[in-house]
């Protein structure tokens, strides 16, 4: 099984993401890793990305979660995936690639962004993110307001994990 936790920026994707994946003994990954140097540059300069932009990275993430899938591995990975089709361009089989997504109120996110250093992700890149969501269909929605070793719990037990 793969779990993408996904949400806009400030949700606790990351550091979720890594308390999930060692209460679980699976490995980890963060999308931001992922991205080009373009698209990092892009967005450090406070410039939201276009579908172009996101592509490469997108099929980044694919490769990833396909790959564990091939070795029969579990593992933790984090994305964005705002809209339906970057959900579709990464889920390979809805069967075996859980979608988390972790949500909050704008308040909680701009508090969260606003305190970050040195990340290329910026505050006012938050409204952006917030109006292109599109909530999931069927991915299990989780409250980001309990300290992350809660939520994490809260995804196993919704699992059964």
């Amino acid at each position: 099984m793969v779990i993408v936790l996904m949400g806009v920026a400030g949700s606790g994707k990351t550091t979720v993401g890594r308390q999930l994946a060692a209460d679980l003994g699976w490995s980890f990954a963060d999308a931001d890793g992922f991205h080009p140097p373009a698209n990092v540059a892009k967005m450090s300069a406070g410039q939201p990305l276009d579908d172009t932009d996101r592509a490469p990275w997108l099929a980044a993430i694919r490769d990833y979660i396909t790959a564990r899938q091939a070795r029969s591995e579990s593992a933790v990975i984090t994305c964005s995936a705002l809209k339906e089709r970057y959900r579709q361009a990464i889920v390979t089989d809805p069967a075996q690639v859980k979608l988390v997504h972790l949500h909050g109120s704008r308040a909680l996110l701009w508090e969260r962004i606003s305190s970050r250093q040195n990340h290329f992700m910026k505050p006012a890149m938050l409204d952006s993110q917030l109006a292109a969501l599109e909530p999931p269909a069927g991915a299990l929605t989780v409250d980001i307001g309990p300290p992350p070793a809660q939520i994490a719990a809260a995804i196993r037990r919704a699992l059964s994990l």
